[in-house]
């Protein structure tokens, strides 16, 4: 289903777009060296129960996890990057942890991931990583606006991230969102530009290049959900939730102090 909200729902997006921004920016100041993932899962069940809000992950079971999946947030270390199950693990200096957060506020959900590294520790690779999925995601949102195609969104996120040197895997990639947390259509984080479905006003996306340093293969855990790199290699995964609007695209998971 493509869904396509009026102005009133695009206005309460809004709001569930800088819920989402705002307790991922939290969770970030609080994850540091000896944080446990269990403990960040806590934290985001309370901010969201706080807020008023639904988590859309707790009682999610998909074709492709091990469902429900039981927890508030994903949360990916290193060699993982996608559907990350929190568990019993305390964070080192130099982890990379990607934080993705989905939620639901009066009826409309938003959806956003950050990766940054842990304690003071810059590991170059890492660093890079989390670089260019950030210019891909900025690269994919500059696409975006009325008339455009997916393809055009497709083409600009894998043109960055090819040209930083990372394999593309398409498996898993953004989204339409809306009244629920997983829509059509597709956004692969690479395409031919001029193909796939116009973007309109009101249409929301979720748009999340994610990369492994060196392999397109995933594998998953025992869990049933994580999937981590088959190589072992670092990871890193940035999403944002934009608006079509009719003068372009408009990013609604952005921190209130915007």
């Amino acid at each position: 289903m493509i869904e396509i909200l009026n102005p009133a729902e695009v206005a309460r997006a809004r709001e569930t777009g800088a819920l989402v921004a705002d307790i991922l920016q939290t969770l970030k100041s609080r994850s540091t060296a000896g944080t446990n993932l269990l403990d960040i899962d806590r934290w985001a069940m309370s901010l969201i129960t706080e807020a008023g809000a639904q988590s859309c992950y707790v009682d999610y079971e998909p074709s492709f996890g091990r469902g429900p999946f039981g927890h508030y947030i994903c949360t990916a270390v290193n060699d993982a990057v996608l559907h990350g199950l929190p568990h019993d693990y305390a964070l080192a200096n130099g982890d990379l942890l990607t934080l993705d957060l989905a939620v639901s506020l009066r009826g409309i959900a938003s959806d956003a991931a950050i990766s940054f590294i842990v304690g003071d520790s810059r590991p170059a690779e890492s660093a890079a990583m989390i670089d260019a999925t950030e210019r891909a995601l900025a690269a994919g949102i500059d696409a975006a606006g009325p008339g455009a195609r997916i393809g055009d969104l497709s083409h600009a996120i894998g043109s960055v991230l090819s040209e930083a040197g990372f394999p593309i895997n398409t498996e898993f990639g953004g989204h339409g969102i809306g009244t629920t947390m997983h829509q059509d259509p597709h956004v692969p984080n690479t395409g031919r530009p001029g193909r796939g479905f116009t973007l309109r006003p009101g249409l929301l996306l979720a748009l999340e290049p994610w990369v492994m340093a060196d392999t397109t293969e995933l594998v998953m855990d025992d869990d049933g959900w994580t999937l981590r790199s088959a190589t072992g290699c670092r990871t890193a995964h940035t999403e944002h939730t934009i608006a079509i609007t009719d003068d372009g695209a408009e990013i609604l998971t952005l921190p209130m102090s915007r």
